[in-house]
This record gives structure tokens, C-alpha cells and sequence, in this order.
């Protein structure tokens, strides 16, 4: 069993594989920085997008030069841990590694899973995976850690502040020190568990930034606390005075209350990835020499012959081999009924079985399966970035860099230019470090493209990076293919005309008759319309198939023929009225089928690519964006046309050639329009690498879905707008978010430095800083969240009635 690595042979036959890494502990967004940094420069590394909120990290890397385990090692020594890939808990087979040049890294290989020990230093299974965010510590319990080190930070803040000036002036305490201490003395005593416990993970975090040689918000953080209680410190140990342990601990108190706030509302941003890792069951019903055997989902091989139950879930990908039921699969498609399964159909691990027992062969099992591929696409659309976030992260570090200069040339400017005591100088600094925090500006599009590729994977719409989201928020013009995009792609009877004097229905069964002898698609279409008009089934004899015309045969004694003009020509079957109908039929763009019965024609049934039904609802959808929609066929233009009109499309490029459809796109982009390309099939790749957003249909070819940006995993248009709300959504609450953070940055910082104080008398205290700073962080995750309440499309529009239906009429 494989796990969800790619292997691309690029740059000259230089071999990469991508992982996505479960990176544990990453507390602030600009901790990120740190993992990325560290990785980037070791050997064999290529590319690193690391996401705090969703805690992973996707890697791309050379497996001749590096190898997973050194991957998992070296996040290690950046003080975060690893649990290894992050994959769906129901696969916990051993790491795998690709396969190594030489025989050092060779024996590297983990033993099986059923082994009883393992070769040191080697991580054992569950090490090895991150089995759905089980590993070390989940961010449930990186919140409830949060909650912890606020509440000894409260509790020891309290009644330092109370015996402090503060205490005094404000809530007008006089109360003795305790114990007759000195009240810095006392205060020192007191802050003790808050420096050393509940700060710890600034100054852990610190430490690991600096040895990645990068800077982030603990450094600032770090530096701020650690400089007013050092500071404080030094004066208690030298006699006593004004010191500053109540504005260090509070400080302190109101990071960490931002920083659990912020981690709880950030941790519903994940929610989509967490359920689809949750979806596979723990165990599988294997049946082996008739009997059903209870078994590990993480142990079903490919080739297992799987016994599912009615409400129980399929352990993995497969196809039927006995049995009916009713397969839900919206958990991982998004597709909302029930789809009916017998023998030979294709079945999707991690879906509900509803109502039949069915015997399912394994096909696909662990990483290979379509619900380890989504979780995996999902997830490195999470980490990766899009354009502004780059520029956002570059930008933290350089605030970063001038939040600790700017509080260096605030502390030597009150002394230098005012007369002003050291510890107001000191006070000012401290503010200006804490105000100027850029964990808003790390937290402002991860956490939107996060809840915008969550809230497309519920609905089937799976983005395969961040660059996707953001150029389906900019289309103007959608080019769809029509056969197998708007189109179901296979034959559907749209009329059926009777002679004079006919019964519709006689005839029908008559037909019918003859056409369950054939194996020919239109034929396939026929009688499945006579089936949906519940004409019972007849017997035909001396069954005669004609090559390139249709097909003869006696039913209930009557000589029936069905075919096209040259079967009837041949028969000798006069159209008569019928036959200006079959005509306009034909300049329509149907396949006109004719039907004779003893030499005299008896009806004209119309046969063409019936449109989905919810093409018309995607049009609808895509005209109410504001965005253009163009029809790409090779057809002619009569079929074109007509299925143009039904669906209310703007513009119709027919009888283009397979190699000709990125020329097309290329035309329309030349004239200064975003285009997307829509499309299922082989001859479409080209155009969807062309478009400025590619989007495959799921039921399409793998090239088209490997050359896309966009997966529809249902087949349906109406997921086309879906998904460019989505992409619009997303890029709003990314841009709102980043001019907060940029905004409040810009607002705070001269505050904080007290330029108004000596006009306003305006001071911003360290605390009211840091209340300040977390709270930005808040508002930004909140925000983000907040597009879980998009508004998107559902109800289907009809198509406009176009076709005349069942005509009995001559």
C-alpha cells in the first residue's frame, strides 16, 4: 500500500516527490517561518509551504538525495514535532520510503506493521503517520495547553497588580506585602511561575526562530516580557525601585488569552480536512474462505473480497461483484442522492451503504484510495500560498525586524531627547515591540484559503492550490466543453413523431423490440426511453442486423425496421408527411432514427446529447456573476446551436478540431478576459493548461484532471459558480483581513511610541498593547471563518422548453 506521494520527473529528469508533513506545536502563524526556513536549506529539499493553522507542511524534495525519515528528523530539530505524512487515520502501514540509491539508505526500510519491534531509530507505524492529527499533541490539546498557562498567568498577575502602583492608584489597595517582603520582592516571587511556566513557549519559540536565523512573533513577544522582568529584576537584586513586573506578567496574561482565543476560533478553519480524515471506517468485514473476517481497515489488500452490510461504510475503493443497494456518497463526492450499485459499478471507500448487502472486490486500498487523494489535494491546497501571501509573510519579517529597532530607537530617544525617567522610556519600547506583532499578517490568508478550500471539498469543489482560489475570484468568461460537460455525453430521444393513424405506443413496443437486439448506442437510448414510458417487453424473431443503416426483424408477426434513411430506401418505405419532419429534425442537429412497420412508415424518433440537468442552472448561475459563457464543441453548428438556446448560452464555438481548443482560448484571452476552460476529456488538457483556470470534470479522463487547477468531483456544471463564489469569497475575506492587519500595524505603532503623548497625554501601556495585538489576531480568524456563511448555489433552473416533446402529429 502506497502513500500519498507524487513522483514527477521534471527539470531535465530531476525526480521530485511531494509530501504533506504533520508538523505538531506551531503555536503562532509566524512560527511557520521558522519550519520552512530550517528545511529549505537542507540538501534535497526543493520547495516548502509550511501552515500553522492547519499544522502541516507540504515538501517538495529530490528522494536521491533526501529521504522521508530525514525530513521527519529535521522538523524535529527545529523543536516542532513530527509525526510523519499527514494521512487519514485508517492508514497506519509503514512509512514508505522511494526506493534509494544506496544500500545505507536501504536499510533504513521499517519492518511490517505486524512486526513485534523495530530497527532503532526507526519510527514505528503510528510514528510514521499522522493518523488524521492524532500525533503528539492535537490542536484540541494545544488550546486546552493555552488555556492552562493563561489561567497561572492570571492567577499570579492578580495580585501582583494589586500590591503594585497600579493597585494603589486605580482599585486603591493599601493592604501590607505579605510575609513583611519588599513589594518588588514580593512581586518577583509571584512572577516567577509566569515567566518560567506560562511564558516558556515564547522563549522556547524564540530560541528555535533565532537558530533558524529568521524572526517572528515569539522573538518579539520573548523580547518584550523578558526585557521588562529582566529589567525589574536587575533593580530588585540592586536595592529596589520602580520596576514593572504587573505590566510583564499582564502582558503576558493578554498574549496568551489572545493567543487561546485565536487558536480556538483558527481551529474551525480545519474542519473540512478533519472530517474527510475521520470518514474511513477503523474496521472492514474480509471474507476469506467463505467466512467474514473482522480486520484493521489498514490490513484490506488490494484483491480482498469485502462483505458490506446495509449501514455500514466501505472500507475501500473497489468494484461489485454481487448485490443491489443504494451507495451514499456525499461525504466524499458531495453528490447528494444516492447512487444505485450492482455488479461491475465502481464503489468509493469511506461511503455509506445503504440498504443492500453487497460483495466488493478491493481495488484501491490505503493512500491510493480517492478519500486519501482528496484529503491529500485538500491539504496541499492549504499550505500552499497565494501571491499576497507571499508578500505578507516577506512583509512579517521585516516588521518584525523594525518592531525590535523601533523599540531600540524608542528607548534612546525619551532618554536622549526628553527628560524622562529610564523606566518610561522603557515602557514605550516595550509597547512599540508588542504593539507591532505581524501574527494578524501571518494569520490573514491562511486561515480564509483554509475555510475556502474546506468549504469547496464539502461540496465536491476541490481546489488544487491557493493561485486556483484566487484566479476563479477574477474569471469574466467560461469556456465549457459541451459533450460530457454540459452534456450527459451519452445518446438521449428528445421526440418521437407517429404517422397518421399510429399509436404512439404500439409503436414503441414494437421498436423497442428490435432495438433490444442491438448493441448500438442509439439503439441503447431507445429502449430505455420505451422503458421509461413503461412499454412492456416483446419477443422479436429473425432478428437481422444491417451495417451502417439499422436493424430488421419480425415482432407479433409484423416486419419492423428501424435505421436511418438508407435502411428505409432500401425497405422501400415511402416518408411521406413525414419526411419534411425528419428534415428539420436533422438541420437541428438530431439524429433522426426511422421506424417502419410492413413497408410503411410508421415514426421518426429524434435522438441527441441531452444536456445535464443542471447545465441550465450553471448558466443561470454564472450570467448572475456578471461572467460570460461560452459553449467549445467540435459538433456542428446545428447541434451546437440548439443546445445553446435550451441552456441560454451567449456564445457558441463549433466544429473546432481537438488540436484548435487552446487556440480558441488563447483568442478569447487576447481580447483582455479572464477564462476559465470546463472540460472532461483528452483532447481538452491543452486548454485547460492554456485557460487562467482550468477546471476538470471528475468523471473526465486522469490528464484532464492531472492538467487542471480546479476537480469537480460530482460531474455537475452547477459547481462551476460554486466554486468562483467560493474563489470571490475567499479573495474578499483575504483582502479584508490583510488591510486590517496592515491598517491596525500602521495606526498602532506611532501610538505606541507615544508621538501623541505630548500633545494628547495619550498612553498606550504594554498591556493595552498586547490586549490590542491579540485581539487583531482574533478578529482576523474570525473573520475568516465568517465564509462559512457563503451563499451558494442549489436550486436547480429549468431549461427552456425548446424541443416540441412526443408528437403524435404528422
Amino acid at each position: 500500500m502506497r502513500h500519498p506521494q507524487k513522483h514527477e520527473p521534471r527539470d531535465g529528469g530531476k525526480e521530485r516527490s511531494t509530501v504533506v508533513l504533520d508538523v505538531r506545536g506551531m503555536v503562532r502563524a509566524t512560527q511557520q517561518k521558522t519550519v520552512a526556513a530550517v528545511l529549505g536549506r537542507r540538501p534535497g529539499v526543493l520547495d516548502v509551504e509550511v501552515n500553522a493553522v492547519a499544522q502541516s507542511a507540504t515538501v517538495v524534495f529530490d528522494p536521491r538525495r533526501t529521504s522521508l525519515t530525514e525530513l521527519r528528523g529535521w522538523v524535529t530539530e527545529c523543536g516542532y514535532h513530527c509525526a510523519g505524512q499527514s494521512v487519514p487515520s485508517h492508514i497506519c502501514d509503514p512509512m514508505e520510503e522511494p526506493d534509494p540509491p544506496d544500500p545505507a539508505r536501504a536499510a533504513e526500510a521499517v519492518r511490517p506493521a505486524h512486526a513485534g519491534h523495530k530497527a532503532a531509530g526507526v519510527p514505528s507505524p503510528e510514528e510514521a503517520t499522522g493518523h488524521g492529527g492524532h500525533a503528539q499533541m492535537s490542536m484540541a490539546a494545544m488550546v486546552a495547553d493555552m488555556r492552562n498557562r493563561f489561567l497561572v498567568a492570571v492567577v499570579f498577575s492578580v495580585p501582583i497588580v494589586v500590591w503594585s502602583p497600579i493597585g494603589e492608584e486605580v482599585f486603591g489597595w493599601h493592604a501590607p506585602v505579605p510575609f513583611g517582603l519588599r513589594q518588588d520582592v514580593w512581586a518577583l516571587l509571584l512572577s516567577l511561575p509566569v515567566i518560567f511556566y506560562s511564558c516558556s513557549i515564547f522563549f522556547v519559540g524564540a530560541v528555535r526562530a533565532l537558530r533558524a536565523r529568521t524572526l517572528d512573533m515569539m522573538v518579539l513577544v520573548a523580547v518584550a516580557i523578558g526585557a521588562g522582568w529582566l529589567y525589574s529584576l536587575v533593580i530588585t537584586l540592586t536595592g529596589g525601585g520602580e520596576v514593572f513586573y504587573e505590566a510583564a506578567t499582564v502582558l503576558a496574561s493578554f498574549v496568551l488569552l489572545g493567543h487561546w482565543f485565536e487558536m480556538r476560533a483558527r481551529g474551525g478553519a480545519n474542519d473540512a480536512v478533519r472530517a474527510l480524515l475521520d470518514l474511513a471506517p477503523p474496521k472492514a468485514l474480509v471474507l476469506r474462505n467463505g467466512e467474514a473476517v473482522e480486520v484493521a481497515t489498514s490490513e484490506v489488500a488490494v484483491g480482498d473480497l469485502l462483505l458490506v452490510r446495509p449501514g455500514t461504510k466501505i472500507a475501500a475503493d473497489g468494484v461489485v461483484e454481487d448485490g443491489e443497494s443504494e451507495v451514499d456518497e456525499s461525504t466524499v463526492t458531495g453528490e447528494s442522492l444516492p447512487v444505485h450499485k450492482a455488479p461491475g459499478s465502481a464503489v468509493i471507500g469511506a461511503t455509506l451503504n445503504t440498504n443492500g448487502t453487497l460483495r466488493i472486490r478491493a481495488t484501491k486500498v490505503g493512500a491510493d484510495t480517492a478519500l486519501a487523494q482528496i484529503v491529500k489535494l485538500v491539504q496541499e491546497a492549504q499550505n500552499s500560498k497565494a501571491p499576497g501571501q507571499r508578500l505578507a509573510d516577506r512583509a512579517a519579517f521585516w516588521l518584525v525586524f523594525v518592531a525590535l529597532v523601533g523599540g531600540g530607537l524608542t528607548l534612546a530617544v525619551w532618554l536622549l531627547a526628553t527628560d524622562r525617567p529610564f523606566s518610561s522610556a522603557m515602557l514605550f519600547a516595550i509597547t512599540v515591540v508588542v504593539i507591532t506583532c505581524p501574527d494578524a499578517l501571518g494569520l490573514a490568508t491562511p486561515t480564509a484559503i483554509m475555510v475556502g478550500t474546506g468549504l469547496g471539498a464539502k461540496r465536491g469543489v476541490l481546489f488544487k492550490n491557493a493561485m486556483a482560489l484566487e484566479a476563479s475570484a477574477g474569471i469574466q468568461t467560461v469556456v465549457m466543453d459541451k459533450t460530457g460537460t454540459l452534456t450527459k455525453g451519452e445518446p438521449e430521444v428528445t421526440e418521437v413523431i407517429t404517422a397518421p393513424g399510429r399509436d404512439r405506443h404500439e409503436v414503441l413496443r414494437l421498436v423497442a423490440a428490435v432495438e433490444r437486439e442491438s448493441e448500438h448506442p442509439l439503439a441503447g437510448a431507445v429502449v430505455r426511453h420505451a422503458e421509461a414510458h413503461a412499454v412492456g417487453p416483446v419477443r422479436a424473431r429473425r432478428f437481422e442486423n444491417v451495417p451502417g443503416h439499422g436493424a430488421t426483424a419480425v415482432v407479433d408477426g409484423h416486419r419492423v425496421a428501424v435505421g436511418n434513411l438508407r435502411l428505409a430506401e432500401r425497405e422501400g418505405v415511402f416518408l411521406g408527411p413525414l419526411a419534411a419532419r425528419r428534415d428539420e429534425l436533422a438541420a437541428t442537429g438530431r439524429t433522426v432514427v426511422i421506424a417502419a412497420v410492413d413497408g410503411l412508415a410508421a415514426a421518426l424518433i429524434a435522438i441527441a446529447d441531452a444536456p445535464r440537468e443542471t447545465s441550465a442552472s450553471a448558466v443561470h448561475e454564472l450570467h448572475a456573476l456578471g461572467v460570460e459563457v461560452v459553449m467549445l464543441t467540435g459538433d456542428n453548428r446545428a447541434t451546437a446551436e440548439r443546445i445553446a438556446q435550451r441552456l441560454g448560452i451567449d456564445t457558441v464555438i463549433a466544429e473546432v478540431l481537438p488540436g484548435d481548443k487552446a487556440a480558441t482560448i488563447v483568442e478569447l484571452q487576447r481580447g483582455g478576459r479572464k477564462v476559465a476552460m470546463v472540460g472532461d476529456g483528452v483532447n481538452d488538457a491543452p486548454a485547460l493548461a492554456q485557460a487562467d483556470l482550468g477546471i476538470a470534470i471528475g468523471a473526465g479522463t486522469d490528464v484532464a484532471i492531472e492538467t487542471a487547477d480546479l476537480v469537480l468531483m460530482r460531474s455537475d456544471p452547477l459547481d462551476v459558480p460554486t466554486a468562483l463564489r467560493i474563489g470571490r469569497g475567499t479573495l474578499r475575506k483575504m483582502r479584508q483581513n490583510l488591510g486590517w492587519a496592515i491598517g491596525y500595524n500602521a495606526i498602532a505603532l506611532p501610538i505606541a511610541a507615544g508621538v501623541f503623548e505630548p500633545a494628547t497625554g495619550l498612553i498606550l501601556r504594554p498591556e493595552i498593547a498586547a490586549l490590542s495585538m491579540s485581539g487583531s489576531s482574533v478578529i482576523v480568524a474570525v473573520n475568516a471563518l465568517a465564509l462559512k456563511r457563503l451563499h451558494l448555489p442549489s436550486a436547480a433552473v429549468p431549461a427552456a422548453p425548446v424541443d416540441g416533446g412526443d408528437d403524435n402529429g404528422g
